[in-house]
């Protein structure tokens, strides 16, 4: 299915007479039910009178064709990165809390761990041998100077990503280019974790991290790569339809002349 088509189907048709008169012929036809105009995002004629009318400068912005399917991955991209922003908001959170009541956490780990070695005996579990408790007690040796540190780094990154997302989901530009910057600063921190121990979330993370890396910079034509900022603004201008109908109606013009 088309997906300007498939696009009108759940937001409808988006119709707009111009003021121009050359550019409302280009627009609008008749028909044995009335007049129709054509659609700015599928190039369907949609029966009846145009949803807006104005000067070609007022005209809404609709995206067409390979435009809507980039929104699309810019959406997912950025709807990855508000999960992102949850889970390291609830990191932050918790180690804040974690550095008010840490002596009173730090008694209750030792005083409940020798309660979990007989039923770890029955499974043959030794948690004296435990990675995940190692990592817990040593997070008790942390000063709350430490913590609070680790806390606002954290909420700083989460930060970051929420950003990131708002960008990428309002499909400004410079969103783009700071998804980018961002992704690619935190890409050795994420190769280093994942030379350390390789696990599914990891490599899931790192490989999603690269592809939207190498994705945004090539489709949407960054830092002057595959055409750059001049390529990418022409190639917008020549998915808008009333462009393309002014074009039409110029060339109109040109050949009646000859």
């Amino acid at each position: 299915m088309d997906i300007g088509l498939r696009a009108c189907g759940l937001h409808g048709h988006v119709t707009y007479a111009p003021d121009e008169p050359e550019l409302r012929e280009r627009l609008r036809v008749d028909t044995a039910h009335g007049e129709a105009w054509r659609c700015l995002r599928c190039d369907s004629f949609v029966v009846g009178p145009a949803a807006a009318t104005g000067p070609r400068s007022q005209a809404p912005t609709v995206l067409r064709g390979r435009a809507i399917r980039d929104r699309f991955i810019t959406r997912l991209l950025a709807c990855e990165r508000i999960i992102r922003t949850l889970i390291f908001t609830l990191l932050a959170v918790g180690v804040f809390k974690v550095r008010g009541s840490r002596q009173h956490l730090q008694a209750a780990f030792d005083r409940d761990l020798p309660l979990v070695r007989p039923l770890a005996d029955q499974f043959g579990w030794n948690p004296d041998h435990s990675k995940i408790i190692h990592e817990i007690d040593k997070a008790f040796s942390l000063s709350s100077t430490a913590l609070t540190w680790v806390a606002l780094g954290l909420a700083a990154y989460a930060l970051i990503e929420l950003v990131e997302a708002a960008g990428l989901w309002l499909g400004h530009r410079w969103g783009e280019y700071f998804a980018v910057v961002a992704t690619s600063v935190f890409l050795p921190l994420e190769i280093y974790e994942i030379l350390e121990k390789v696990t599914a979330f990891k490599a899931i993370a790192l490989a999603i991290n690269i592809a939207a890396v190498v994705w945004l910079l090539w489709s949407k034509r960054l830092f002057g790569l595959n055409g750059g900022g001049r390529a990418y603004r022409a190639e917008h201008a020549e998915q808008d339809a009333l462009a393309l109908a002014a074009r039409q109606a110029q060339q109109r013009v040109e050949d009646s002349a000859t």
